[in-house]
């Protein structure tokens, strides 16, 4: 913020962004996409809102409701609109008069695909490259923790044991691809952050069945690294939720493998410095050949 890089508003969490920054993401953006192409990806973008039934289905309303955004607009007539201004130039609380859109923000950017591919699936499976903006409900000062971020995603839907090799073949890719822009980086056993008592079971649950790794780099401590990307397998939870099968009839397994671009944006500032036309040659050759 001091070098004017990012820029703080009203919200914590929420910044504007110059485009020194940008350029640093469309770097590492152009690498993780020509990548994922050589892996056999399609490449979808989706908008960062999406229908509110994917919140319900996906389970992420039951699991991170402490996270969630949801979308409200006006629907009011113009005796209704007076009131709501009228609260608006009192200082009081004029949000009462909007009601609940059908869509909500998006919490991961590989969600809004799992619906599009309800049906069966050719016998490989298929692979996605899914890149876009998430949001979530925590607000920090600290910016790798920001409320409104992107994430490229290399998502898989097929058969079980299909699933575990892309988890693992891009763990590797992944933890290569941070290596080779001169990141340290580590790869942890990890668990999401799931909402209440039943959460912390499902935490237990998934980092005994070593479900979700982390790949973790320095952003504000060495001693407490922050994961800049991550491995998730979900097992069939997305193929039963919105009906995706395998040629023989089974429920779809999937897994994916996500690239925080604003926190390996940060850990590059970090590392080499506030200045991207003096850092390492290695580095700027990866992100702009």
């Amino acid at each position: 913020m001091d070098a004017g890089i990012l820029v703080p508003t009203a919200s914590d969490g929420i910044y504007g962004r110059a485009s020194v920054y940008e350029d640093i993401v469309v770097g590492i953006e152009g690498l993780v996409g020509a990548t994922a192409a050589s892996e056999g990806a399609a490449s979808y973008r989706f908008p960062p809102v999406m229908p509110r039934s994917v919140l319900e289905r996906s389970g992420y309303l039951s699991s991170f409701p402490d996270m969630i955004g949801s979308v409200s607009t006006f629907m009011g007539d113009n005796a209704d609109h007076r009131r709501l201004m009228e609260a608006a130039q009192s200082g009081e609380e004029w949000a009462s008069f909007l009601e609940p859109a059908d869509v909500s923000l998006c919490p991961a950017v590989c969600h809004p695909l799992y619906p599009t591919l309800r049906g069966s699936l050719p016998e490989a499976g298929r692979r996605y490259d899914v890149s876009g903006w998430c949001f979530r409900h925590e607000p920090s000062l600290d910016p790798a923790r920001m409320q409104s971020f992107r994430q490229h995603d290399l998502v898989y839907v097929g058969n079980p044991e299909r699933a575990r090799e892309h988890r693992d073949r891009w763990m590797q890719l992944g933890a290569e691809i941070l290596d080779s822009l001169g990141l340290v980086v580590e790869t942890v056993v990890a668990n999401d952050p799931f909402f209440g008592r039943v959460g912390r079971i499902l935490a237990e649950n998934q980092r005994s069945e070593t479900l979700k790794y982390e790949i973790v780099t320095p952003i504000n401590s060495a001693e407490h690294p922050t994961a800049i990307g991550s491995a998730n397998c979900h097992l069939d939870h997305f193929g039963e939720a919105f009906g995706i099968l395998t040629p023989d009839g089974e429920v779809a397994h999937s897994c994916c493998f996500g690239f925080g671009l604003d926190r390996i944006t940060l850990a590059l500032l970090r590392t080499h410095g506030m200045r991207p036309e003096d850092w390492p040659t290695a580095t700027r050759g990866r992100l702009w050949p």
